[in-house]
């Protein structure tokens, strides 16, 4: 594909999304400044309308803010010294480094570092939803309340003017339509699930602070 169609392709999508998303490329985090990068790297996937790497990304931001807020729950958040920092924080990292997503939340909840609400529909629609729809490539869920059969009409270009076949079939099981429906579940949620997460990083530092 010629360069000068990713230019425009490209253009079109900055020009129709930009103002919406300029304000995500205007924050200042306190404590998870490592996060900088890659909000910036999701912005960018939502300012060009590649929804299902943002809702990839953002997963990861996700696991990544529920285990650091647990490690800096216990580190603290004042300076440290540089010959102290591996010994600060290798006790943590053993503890929270490798927890799975599940598990992250529940602690979280317990450290009150999130609500209950928080908790809930974490635990109850991100992970099921976004991270194992999309990290995990299960698509079950998301696809779930479809009818086990939809009617379609198969026709042939080549001869336009024959009736068209009705055909029923089951979107849920068959990998062109799951990924169209992956597609639009992507473009309709990618937006509101990063709005969320970033807002929680920032109530996670204010609960951090004021411990």
């Amino acid at each position: 594909m010629e360069k000068e169609r990713f230019e425009k392709g490209f253009q079109i999508k900055i020009d129709r999304n930009y103002n919406e998303r300029s304000s995500y490329y205007d924050f200042r985090l306190e404590i998870f400044c490592e996060f900088n990068t890659l909000i910036f790297e999701i912005n960018n996937c939502l300012l060009l309308e590649f929804n299902r790497a943002a809702i990839t990304l953002t997963n990861h931001l996700l696991e990544r803010l529920l285990k650091l807020a647990l490690i800096n729950n216990i580190t603290g958040i004042g300076p440290i010294q540089i010959d102290r920092l591996s010994e600060v924080f290798e006790e943590p990292n053993k503890r929270y480094g490798s927890i799975n997503l599940g598990s992250s939340i529940e602690q979280c909840k317990k450290e009150g570092l999130i609500t209950e609400k928080e908790k809930e529909f974490l635990f109850d629609i991100i992970r099921v939803l976004m991270r194992n729809g999309f990290s995990h490539a299960d698509s079950s869920n998301i696809l779930k309340d479809l009818p086990d059969e939809s009617t379609m009409f198969e026709g042939s270009f080549d001869k336009p003017n024959e009736t068209l076949k009705k055909v029923s079939i089951n979107q849920k099981v068959i990998p062109t339509f799951q990924a169209m429906q992956m597609q639009n579940f992507a473009d309709d949620n990618a937006k509101t699930y990063f709005d969320f997460v970033f807002n929680l990083i920032f109530k996670i530092e204010e609960r951090i602070k004021n411990k």
